[in-house]
C-alpha cells in the first residue's frame, strides 16, 4: 500500500522524525498542529484565532494528499487551560459545523511554545 508524506514545517520534523501528514490507503492523520505563523511572529492572542490558525495549517496540509474537510472524522485537541474551550469549540464549530467528527479534547499542563494555547490533530478517510 502507497505511503504518502508531508513533511512538516517545524525545527523539530528533522531531528524528531515526524511528518506533518501521512496517508496510506485512504486513512490521513495530521500530527498535533500549533497555530505556528512565518517567521516565528506570534500567534492570534485568543483561542478562537489560534484555533483557526491550526485547522488553516492542518486542513492546508491535508489537501496535499487529496483530503477535504469534509473528509475529516476526528479531531483530538490539546488546550492548556479549560477557560478556553468554549472559544475553541465556536471556531472548530465553524470549520466543522456539517462535517461533524468525532473530538477529544485534553487539558495538559503545557505544550512546547508558551505562546500556544492548543494543538489539534486531525484524522481523516478519503472517500
Amino acid at each position: 500500500m502507497d505511503r504518502q508524506l508531508v513533511p512538516a514545517v517545524s525545527p523539530f520534523a528533522e531531528a524528531a522524525g515526524y511528518s506533518r501528514v501521512v496517508r496510506v490507503g485512504q486513512h490521513a492523520f495530521v500530527a498535533g498542529t500549533a497555530p505556528i505563523m512565518p517567521e516565528d511572529a506570534d500567534p492570534p492572542p485568543d483561542a478562537f484565532g489560534q484555533t483557526h490558525r491550526c485547522l488553516a495549517i492542518a486542513l492546508a496540509a491535508l489537501e496535499q494528499v487529496g483530503a477535504s474537510t469534509a473528509d475529516v472524522v476526528r479531531t483530538r485537541i490539546m488546550l492548556t487551560r479549560a477557560e478556553d474551550f468554549p472559544e475553541i469549540a465556536r471556531a472548530h464549530g465553524e470549520v466543522f459545523r456539517d462535517v461533524r467528527p468525532v473530538n477529544t479534547s485534553y487539558v495538559v499542563a503545557a505544550l512546547l511554545d508558551p505562546r500556544w494555547l492548543l494543538e489539534i490533530e486531525l484524522e481523516a478517510v478519503i472517500a
